[in-house]
């Protein structure tokens, strides 16, 4: 698409005039920063209570009555505690982190550019059924759970999509967690490197094996002689594949096999996301989860193997495997530790259980005392009865 003819500006307009080539999405409101609530202190030895913060109540778990009013409590507690992603750009606007979300849209504007992954606009084809389009936004977060690159991405809605007609095979490879365990233990056993690598919109490398035309995008500009029309009646054409499309997936991992493939790397039979290639100086292993590549192998064709890929796609070097399919990944000099703190973090957080107290037991101990079990044997008559059906269990 001719880059004149995209108008980069959503429906929210400011007066200060935008820069040549940039997104105007300027939001200078932002919302003043909250104070955190206070954290109420739990002595140690209140083991069996639940400790809600912005309220600074303490309910006894032999006390605690589950009625409407406690779980509503702790409802609108997780709720409140829950940064929800945006969901359109008005909402972006209304955000404290407003800066971080408008710096990642430009970017995928850029991206998409740069990739010329749009055709021109024209009068939408006979029997052609365009698809829709969204706006997604993301934070992608480190082995510490926090936040470390705010993602903004222009995804098709692929749910309109046609089998035979708008797409034919929709299957690509990633590794698994089996897969990623067992190159784990060969770089620890092997005493091997291991880099991972992510690639920048990796699925607008793709190029598409159909005709896929989709709506307008808000803010893309019609042609002059276009203007009085309806916008309906009028869609672009995709040059390359784009996030959401059902085929996106397989065309990125076709595009990228091809490529390790040229160079001699040969591709495993029983795991077709495993690239391996050797060569006198060592070997090197390609271990691919969609836009994710972790590196496993000897210093010398590791750094080759980094090469190769960038001189064809653009890629950010994150160092050390820390964090990849949930796993986090503690490099130390006797070997990798690997556990999911993180994970076990998100279903406390998920089940409401994160600003629970935590036990030393999964159970009160004093609460299996015998002499408050309600069903013992509470005279010598009873007692005689149960040491004569002790006989008959073997």
């Amino acid at each position: 698409m001719n880059p004149n003819e995209i108008n980069r500006e959503p429906t929210i307009h400011n007066s200060n005039a935008p820069k040549e080539g940039q997104v105007l999405l300027d939001k200078e409101n932002v919302i003043g920063e909250t104070s955190a609530p206070k954290v109420a202190t739990v002595p140690e030895s209140q083991e069996i209570s639940i400790n809600y913060t912005s309220t600074d109540e303490l309910w006894s778990r032999n006390e605690m009555i589950i009625d409407d009013i406690f779980a509503f409590s702790v409802a609108a507690e997780i709720i409140k505690d829950d940064d929800i992603e945006p969901c359109s750009i008005n909402e972006c606007t209304q955000r404290q982190d407003w800066p971080k979300w408008k710096d990642a849209i430009q970017a995928e504007l850029n991206s998409l550019e740069k990739r010329s992954v749009f055709g021109h606009i024209i009068p939408t084809p006979p029997n052609v059924n365009p698809v829709g389009y969204k706006w997604v936004f993301t934070r992608k977060r480190n082995e510490k759970n926090e936040i470390s690159r705010y993602k903004a991405r222009l995804v098709a809605q692929g749910f309109s999509q046609r089998p035979g007609i708008d797409y034919m095979e929709t299957y690509s490879p990633v590794m698994d967690t089996i897969t990623f365990r067992y190159l784990i233990s060969l770089a620890v056993s092997e005493k091997l490197e291991m880099r991972l690598m992510d690639v920048i919109t990796a699925y607008l490398y793709g190029e598409l094996d159909t005709d896929i035309y989709m709506k307008v995008p808000e803010g893309f500009r019609l042609p002059e002689a276009a203007r009085n029309k309806p916008r309906g009646m009028f869609s672009v054409k995709l040059r390359r594949s784009l996030y959401g499309l059902k085929q996106s997936g397989r065309m990125w991992y076709n595009r990228l096999s091809k490529y390790l493939l040229k160079e001699g790397y040969t591709n495993d039979p029983i795991c077709p996301c495993v690239f391996i290639k050797k060569s006198e100086s060592g070997f090197a292993i390609v271990a691919v989860y969609v836009d994710d590549m972790n590196l496993i192998g000897t210093s010398e064709e590791l750094q080759r193997t980094v090469n190769y890929l960038k001189r064809e796609f653009e890629m950010k070097d994150l160092g050390k495997t820390k964090y990849c399919l949930g796993l986090q990944i503690e490099h130390n000099a006797n070997g990798i530790l690997v556990h999911q703190s993180t994970y076990t973090e998100k279903v406390l957080k998920r089940f409401g259980m994160d600003k629970a107290h935590p036990l030393s037991t999964p159970m009160v101990v004093r609460s299996l005392d015998i002499k408050k079990d309600p069903y013992r044997p509470k005279g010598d008559d009873e007692i005689s009865l149960v040491q004569k059906y002790h006989i008959l269990v073997p």
